[in-house]
Formats: structure tokens, sequence, C-alpha cells
């Protein structure tokens, strides 16, 4: 969850990997529309759950795996948030187990399982189980967000066994590809972005997708970084890094943030961020080598946040990589947890 300039949806639980057979049926694609909150901070979708449905703004996240959202058994959650009330709804069912996560930048949740019908982009998953909160850190409760879609592999769901969304959407035959295409829009565009379950939207990128393998040993979207420049000079080699829409900024590696910072004269603020010059006009984009092509972090995208005379770089750094939304919406990316691989493309400007 994107609450600071540095956060990562990255769950803490690591559970062993669970593979899920193919379906045997298919049917199409289902697309939500995103919205873009606050310059964007966090992208949220709209999903229905129960019968009658009820419609929860849930924060789309690939590095993570659960999905919860505020419940009517919640003293702690926030006021704004809307809250699914199991009682309303004809095609929930009690489960009896608990469950509780914690993310990267200290955020939680918890209380118990149930069962219900989720609508995703049109697509209806029966029996999806579904995590009610009864508790919920400060970080939720004062977000405009109702809690997370994790769409990332069930091997780091926080209760062994369960089945995410997009295992559903797959082996109830629902989707027409075991993929998922992730458009993201900008603050200065005319779109927060989209989802597509089951394929992707060819009208949202230029020139070719690279296709790249997954490391999910740990249950993220992993991949190797082969390069790193700025214009036309190489300036660090290769490391790994987890493709999450949940975390904001571009995290980079230690050493690697710190060779970039030094290339554009940014100050490194001793808290994972760093100031960078609020004029970057005449910086050069900063590139990626995957999979032998190169994707960039155009100019316009090295800032990411102003105060007064202060600007923040888009990008942070970590003890490991975490190539969050000011990567992935400059270039739109297909997830395939069946091959397991991305494909990439640059976005259409």
């Amino acid at each position: 969850m994107k609450f600071t300039l540095l956060s990562s949806s990255v769950a803490l639980a690591l559970l062993p990997f669970a593979a899920e057979a193919a379906p045997t049926t298919i049917a199409s694609t289902g697309t939500v529309p995103m919205t873009d909150y606050e310059n964007d901070v966090e992208y949220y979708g709209s999903v229905t759950i129960g019968t009658p449905g009820v419609s929860l703004k849930l924060d789309f996240d690939t590095g993570s795996s659960d999905l919860w959202f505020a419940s009517t058994l919640c003293g702690s959650c926030g006021s704004y948030q809307t809250k699914y009330n199991p009682s309303d709804s004809s095609t929930y069912a009690k489960d009896g187990r608990s469950w509780s996560i914690e993310y990267g930048d200290g955020s939680s949740a918890s209380d118990i399982l149930g069962t219900d019908t989720v609508t995703l982009g049109g697509l209806e998953i029966t029996k999806q189980t579904i995590e009610l909160a009864k508790r919920e850190s400060s970080e939720f409760s004062s977000e405009v967000v109702d809690g997370l879609l994790g769409l990332g592999f069930d091997s780091v769901t926080t209760v062994s066994g369960v089945k995410t969304p997009m295992d559903n959407l797959i082996s109830q035959g629902l989707i027409s590809s075991p993929e998922f295409g992730v458009y993201l829009g900008k603050e200065s565009g005319s779109s927060g972005g989209e989802y597509v379950f089951g394929g992707y939207d060819s009208s949202k990128f230029s020139g070719s997708l690279t296709t790249i393998a997954v490391d999910n040993s740990d249950g993220w979207y992993g991949i190797a970084i082969e390069g790193t420049k700025i214009g036309s000079t190489k300036i660090f080699s290769s490391f790994s890094a987890i493709l999450d829409t949940g975390t904001t900024l571009l995290v980079l590696p230690n050493d690697v943030a710190a060779s970039i910072a030094d290339h554009y004269s940014a100050t490194d603020n001793g808290d994972g961020t760093y100031s960078i010059d609020c004029d970057t006009s005449s910086f050069d984009a900063l590139v990626f080598i995957i999979g032998s092509s190169t994707f960039k972090i155009p100019a316009d995208s090295l800032i990411f946040e102003q105060h007064g005379s202060t600007c923040y770089a888009g990008y942070g750094d970590y003890d490991f990589a975490i190539f969050g939304d000011v990567f992935i919406k400059n270039n739109y990316v297909i997830f395939n947890p069946s091959v397991p691989h991305d494909q990439i493309a640059p976005i259409d400007s």
C-alpha cells in the first residue's frame, strides 16, 4: 500500500507455492477502470462483493496476494470507508479461520475468512475466499480505499491453501487467457488506467512486447534487470527486481540508487528518498535493459512530488529493488502467473 513516498505492499508472509491446473473452459476478458489517486500515489478500482453486490474501492496490488476489505465487524476502520456487511449477502458463507497481514511499510489488517461472490470487470467469481477486516492500522483507516485486491502468487497468501481471485478466474474458466494487462495513467493525462483480466489492450502501448521470465520462488513477480543507463551512458550492471503495482516509487538497490543520484546531482535524504532539481527538462531519461530491450523512465517522471522549492525524486533506495508505479505508468505490463512470465512494452505518449 502506498502511504508514503517510499512504501511497499510486498507482504511479509511467505508460504509454499501451489500450482493451479489449467481450466477446462474459457470465456472472455474483463476490464476494470482505475482511479489515479493523489497524483499517481496509488491506483484503485471498483470490485463488487456479495449478492446483492456492494461496490468497494480496492488497491490492486501485484506485490501481495490477499483479498481483504473493511467490514461492519470493524471498529477501527475509517468513517469514509465502505464496509461490507456479510449479513446482507445471500451468497456469503462463513469459513471460521482467521487471517492477519502486515505489509512492507508497517501497515496491517486482520480478522476472519469467509466466501462470497466477487465480480471483477463483469466476471463473476463464485465462492471466492474473502478476508473481512475487524481491525486495520491507521494507515488504512485514513485512506480512500476500502481494502486490497492481491494479484500476486498464492504462495504468499496469509492463510495456506487459499485461492486468489486470479486463481479462480483461471480455474473457473472465466477468462480467455491466464494473464492480466496493466495500464496506469499519469496525473497529467486523461485516464487513471485500467486492468484487463484475461488479455490486454494493445492500443495502450507501442512497439513489440518483450517477454521476460519470472522468478516466483518468493511468491512475487521477480525479473532480471540486465543493466541501467542514463541516456547512452551505462552506470550499473545487473540486479533483480520485483514488479509491484502496490508500490508508488521506483525502488532501487542502495548502490544503484546512489549511482543514479550522483549522475543527476540528487541528494540522499537518508530515509530512502532523494531530493532532485525541480527542473528536469534537460535531464536524459533513466533507461533499464530488460530482456535485451530498453525501457525508459522519462525526465517528467524523475520528479514524483514537490513541496515548496523541494522536489522528491521518483526513485528511492532499499535493500532490494521494487519496480513500482513510476516504472509501470511508463511501460505496459502483462502479468501471466501460469507460465510464469511478464511481457513489457513502452506506453504510447
